[in-house]
């Protein structure tokens, strides 16, 4: 006894019992218990696996430069052509199909489809006591040819038809997603650029129309003059004539329209910091006394 009550370590010790032995056993198991019986598990959640995805638009026409700022990516290059200020994303009449893990309709054979079968109808029969009743005659029955159902595979073949045709129409109504860039000068130009290319333009027409001077007007000595805009694209072709105001003869009319078809392809554009896609240019044309053909 002397000895434990002189040892310092002795005091501080803790002395577990049975007791709390059994408490720690029960709340473990009360623990053990209750997950069992709430059914609470941890699983970890894995997200979807994203696809991914390209859009590319189909285009009717092609540029010979590349866009410097492409606002969509197609399969060539296009400066613009359609008829908004802001670049829009040309609209399709049908979506495009969502990925599914199944192959689809193509490997998996299709047999005809065929209705339901029918209960059989009970024939009726009808007796009449009147002795001369008319009777049809057999003549006078039509047989209903039989008619194929279609199949299944026909069906598909006909919606998938049908989408393609809305896809189309919406195409053919929006082709591009952007109005060109179009410029308009006349005689008075002021910029050195475009008014260098229409001197050339000019003297080209001139040159063209005296050599290929119309025959009719020339056996009839008609002369006037007519107002007339070319558009030129950028590549030097030509996207359409207008007769501004017509010199009164049709002959003098369709003559300076041929003389400017004939010297088509023109140069292509000089680069400026527009970058114009169409330039207008609007001319006087004179047919003179002396079969002598002037732009001015």
């Amino acid at each position: 006894m002397s000895t434990a009550a002189s040892d310092p370590r002795a005091a501080s010790l803790t002395v577990v019992t049975d007791g709390d032995r059994l408490g720690a056993t029960l709340v473990f198991s009360l623990i053990a218990h209750g997950v069992l019986a709430l059914g609470i598990g941890f699983t970890v959640d894995n997200p979807a696996p994203l696809r991914p995805t390209l859009d590319v638009i189909l285009t009717q026409t092609e540029s010979r430069e590349r866009p410097d700022q492409p606002d969509f990516l197609a399969q060539t290059s296009q400066q613009g052509g359609g008829d908004s200020e802001t670049p829009e994303r040309p609209r399709e009449a049908s979506a495009s199909s969502v990925p599914k893990p199944s192959p689809g309709v193509a490997p998996v054979p299709v047999t005809a489809g065929a209705p339901r079968p029918e209960p059989r109808r009970q024939e009726v029969v009808v007796s009449s006591t009147a002795e001369d009743a008319p009777l049809a005659p057999d003549t006078a029955r039509v047989d209903t040819p039989d008619v194929p159902l279609p199949t299944s595979r026909h069906l598909v073949e006909q919606s998938l038809e049908m989408a393609r045709l809305a896809a189309e129409i919406e195409r053919d109504s929006q082709n591009y997603a952007r109005r060109p860039r179009r410029k308009f000068i006349a005689a008075n130009t002021a910029e050195y650029e475009f008014a260098s290319y229409m001197r050339a333009w000019v003297t080209r027409v001139e040159r063209i129309g005296n050599l290929n001077y119309p025959d009719e007007a020339r056996r009839r000595n008609l002369e006037g003059q007519l107002l007339m805009t070319v558009a030129i694209r950028r590549d030097g072709s030509v996207e359409r004539i207008d007769i501004i105001r017509s010199s009164g003869y049709p002959v003098l009319d369709e003559a300076a329209l041929r003389i400017v078809r004939l010297g088509a392809p023109y140069p292509p554009l000089p680069e400026t910091a527009d970058r114009i896609d169409i330039l207008h240019i609007t001319r006087t044309w004179e047919f003179e006394p002396g079969n002598v053909l002037r732009n001015r």
